[in-house]
């Protein structure tokens, strides 16, 4: 017998006819390569059927023409032919039980009766101890060897590692693309160029305040015709944003004066909806903050006295009053309203005082320009939380000696003289030098730089609010105005 190899197919004995191989995972024989070892089909019976399948963990791929070799047979399960054309035949119940994964050394297969008898020389001589070493025709239920499974196993953690990074990479990228809070939390220095708060930790403490109260947020809508049932306004999220983003929004619009469309475009919204955020807030603001009593009883400013004010012990309030330019109105009338000779533009009113030690505890309401300080006194509300133990502090321009119940410290007037005289000179200067920190207050205010530019008169309706919250939000967003204070305030 000889072996021919040809380049696509592999070695086939020239007497076989067969092209069975076995079924067996990790066996390798073929009919092609091996006449010598018998193929046997699956037997009818049922039990015994399965018996084969359970024993050579094979379930799947079995057909009619599935083959199982004579290796995996004990010897005495297998019938020898009588003669050389004769076929291998299984005894009865006999069924395969030696394989590669139960440790089962494979003897050499038992030369057939053809093999054993003596024949006249021939070209080649077949040892069939000596098997060659073939790729198996089949693999299906090949098992991965513990290497391979390790590697995988490596792969898989090196790829969740992998994923992780990038989602962390994606998360800064998305918030350093996104204009919000979150964006400005690690610079103090933007926190206060955005939002006037001395710290990022200044700007939580004071949100911590007032978040309890967003839930109960009654929020500016566009008008429904729904509006004639008297229905109640929308309290939940109107936005895509989060409250403390519609907060930094807020902030935004009063610290920077920024125009509506540019937070806008900022905050990736519309911008009627940045409108609705800002009446919105400049509403809640001004509620919760003006819910908080600001005016301080007689005896807890004199628990918080500077040093500074020990000639002016009994001052209660120093007050003084402010102008923010509006837009000229086109009505004559409105113009002669609003127009103050002081600043010989159009501007609102308002009265402002801080205790001693440097808080705010009085806001009034914002008037036309054109009212004098003594009257913006009559009206603000502030003259019946006066006594006579009191003593309010006031520039020249304030002449209320006759329409409050209390004391006045005021510079000394030359009242047509050619000089004045040195106890004057000395408590006009000592009173400048007080009231220089109202001047640092009402300062701190116009930081916020929507009141540094026209208010156009569009905001009409809330300027008022937006007013009263910058001022309010002075005792929360720095520290005390004068670090010698801080003990005392």
């Amino acid at each position: 017998m000889t072996c021919k190899r040809s380049k696509l197919s592999f070695q086939r004995r020239e007497d076989s006819s067969s092209s069975h191989h076995c079924c067996v995972p990790q066996c390798t024989v073929s009919a092609t390569c091996n006449s010598s070892v018998s193929f046997f089909t699956f037997p009818k019976d049922i039990e015994l059927h399965k018996q084969w399948v359970i024993k050579i963990r094979r379930e799947k791929f079995l057909t009619t023409n599935t083959r199982v070799c004579s290796r995996h047979f004990q010897s005495e399960d297998v019938i020898e032919p009588p003669t050389p054309a004769g076929r291998r035949r299984l005894k009865k119940g006999a069924v395969p039980v030696l394989f590669q994964w139960n440790n089962f050394s494979l003897p050499a297969p038992r030369p057939g009766v053809w093999e054993r008898t003596e024949r006249p020389n021939t070209e080649t001589t077949h040892d069939p101890s000596v098997e060659m070493d073939y790729p198996p025709d089949h693999d299906y239920c090949d098992s991965s060897e513990p290497a391979a499974l390790d590697m995988s196993l490596n792969r898989i953690e090196e790829l969740d590692e992998e994923i992780a990074r990038l989602r962390s990479l994606v998360e800064e990228i998305s918030i350093s693309n996104k204009f919000c809070l979150e964006r400005f939390a690690g610079s103090d220095d933007d926190i206060r160029f955005f939002t006037r708060f001395a710290s990022h930790a200044h700007l939580m403490a004071f949100w911590k305040q007032i978040e309890p109260a967003t839930c109960k947020m009654v929020r500016v809508t566009r008008a429904r015709s729904v509006a004639k049932n008297d229905e109640v306004p929308h309290t939940g999220s109107a936005t895509i944003l989060q409250p403390i983003d519609e907060f930094f929004l807020f902030m935004n619009y009063l610290s920077l004066g920024l125009m509506q469309k540019d937070l806008a475009h900022r905050f990736k919204i519309h911008q009627s909806t940045v409108s609705r955020i800002i009446n919105t807030w400049a509403n809640f603001l001004y509620t919760v903050l003006g819910a908080v009593g600001i005016w301080l009883d007689e005896e807890t400013v004199k628990s918080h006295m500077p040093e500074v004010f020990q000639g002016y012990s009994d001052t209660q309030i120093t007050l003084d009053c402010t102008e923010i330019r509006c837009q000229t109105p086109s009505s004559l009338l409105l113009q002669s309203e609003v127009f103050s000779n002081y600043k010989s533009h159009c501007t609102f009113k308002g009265l402002i005082g801080m205790a001693p030690h440097g808080a705010v505890t009085f806001v009034s309401s914002l008037y036309e320009g054109s009212i004098s300080d003594k009257e913006i006194l009559k009206q603000s509300g502030i003259v019946p939380l006066l006594n006579p133990s009191m003593a309010i502090m006031v520039d020249k321009g304030f002449l209320v000696e006759d329409c409050v119940p209390c004391k006045v410290h005021i510079p000394t007037f030359l009242c047509n003289r050619a000089q004045l005289s040195e106890p004057e000179v000395r408590k006009t200067q000592s009173i400048a030098r007080l009231r220089v920190h109202l001047e640092r207050l009402i300062r701190r205010v116009k930081e916020h730089k929507l009141f540094g530019t026209e208010i156009p008169l569009s905001l009409t309706g809330s300027i008022n609010q937006l007013y009263t919250v910058a001022c309010l939000l002075v005792n929360y967003q720095n520290g005390p105005l004068v670090k010698a204070w801080a003990t005392n305030g």
